[in-house]
């Protein structure tokens, strides 16, 4: 009974249309970002931030990003983990230039800099999509990590052809290199997180938003009513492209500090990210939350029960792990193509009316 909207009065167009029109939404809301920024960074240790809280704020960046380009655009893309690739290194060539800027500058520029890349190669989108699209943005997929392996100006003519995230620090905290600590890594993708989140939220809701969804829904009749197809399509891979290379900068910098562009950047990255957006769900930014949280902690659910407490061989966990994910993306592509965020509507729906049948 305390999740309803009786009482709950709107007296304004502002108050209609929030993002959270249920007080009861708010105060969750609320909540979480209270035990996110206030508690979490007094009891976490280095396991929790590298197995699950550092995967899971940086993949959830990556994810609201596919999502703006494949949910809210409907225009295919398996080049994340290229793009992604594109801001670890134009992260570690500014730091490596310029080591007294501020690393929250250089993630920002590196999200920059992979948003014009993720124009270029979203130029043929303009004239093909579907099954061509999906081809063309592998291709840029294939051929960034060919870039970034055959010049060896983009990692500093290192011997090991790898790239080494230097120590840096901001307001005197260091937050990337071996001696960095838990929370203040957490801390620094939480802020990049819920920025990014907040952004994309209100960006899906305006008017930029409703051109995606135009295009998505039905190209020809969106250009028929006044929706410009070439803005609409670059500005979506230009955002998903910012928000990808930022992630793909933090990915770099602060969770692995080390990085090989071919092993860490390659297809099966790109075909992790666009697994949490289709179990999450397609169009939302819960569900990109949803998606990334789920395929973050399901290989360490695995491992506790599967190796740790059934005493079962780490290679037979490791293939369960892909036959789950696997069978959940048939399932959820069959049951429920809105994945994770639609089950989520469909419950609070259901306790908005319960205990009546209607």
């Amino acid at each position: 009974m305390f999740y309803r909207e009786a009482g709950d009065f709107k007296t304004s167009y502002v108050d209609d249309s929030q993002t959270f029109p249920i007080k009861f939404d708010r105060y969750r809301y609320y909540v979480v970002l209270a035990v996110a920024f206030g508690i979490i960074p007094f009891i976490i240790n280095d396991y929790w931030a590298n197995a699950l809280l550092l995967p899971f704020l940086i993949y959830a960046i990556a994810a609201i990003g596919l999502n703006i380009l494949v949910g809210y655009c409907g225009q295919v893309s398996l080049g994340t983990g290229g793009f992604m690739a594109v801001g670890a290194y134009a992260c570690y060539k500014l730091m490596t230039a310029f080591p007294d800027v501020s690393m929250f500058i250089h993630v920002i520029l590196a999200g920059g800099i992979t948003a014009i890349v993720g124009v270029l190669f979203g130029l043929p989108s303009l004239r093909i999509k579907g099954f061509y699209l999906a081809v063309a943005t592998l291709a840029a997929q294939f051929f960034l990590v060919w870039l970034f392996n055959r010049v060896p100006w983009f990692y500093n003519y290192s011997a090991s052809g790898q790239i080494n995230a230097p120590e840096r620090d901001v307001f005197g905290i260091i937050i990337t290199g071996p001696n960095a600590s838990a929370w203040a890594t957490y801390l620094f993708c939480l802020i990049f997180l819920t920025a990014c989140a907040i952004v994309a939220r209100n960006l899906t809701r305006g008017t930029t938003g409703r051109t995606w969804m135009a295009i998505r829904d039905m190209d020809i009749a969106a250009e028929i009513i006044g929706v410009n197809p070439l803005k609409a399509k670059l500005t979506a891979f230009a955002v998903s492209s910012f928000f990808v290379g930022i992630a793909g900068a933090l990915f770099f910098a602060v969770y692995l500090g080390a990085v090989e562009v071919g092993e860490v950047f390659g297809i099966q990255k790109s075909f992790l990210v666009l697994f949490m957006v289709i179990i999450g769900g397609l169009g939302s930014i819960f569900g990109s939350f949803a998606g990334a949280a789920f395929l973050v902690l399901l290989p360490v659910v695995l491992k506790l029960v599967g190796v740790d407490l059934l005493g079962w061989p780490t290679d037979i966990v490791a293939h369960l792990n892909l036959v789950i994910v696997g069978a959940l993306i048939i399932m959820f592509l069959i049951l429920e193509p809105h994945g994770l965020a639609q089950l989520w509507r469909v419950a609070k729906e259901k306790l908005r009316l319960w205990p009546f049948p209607h």
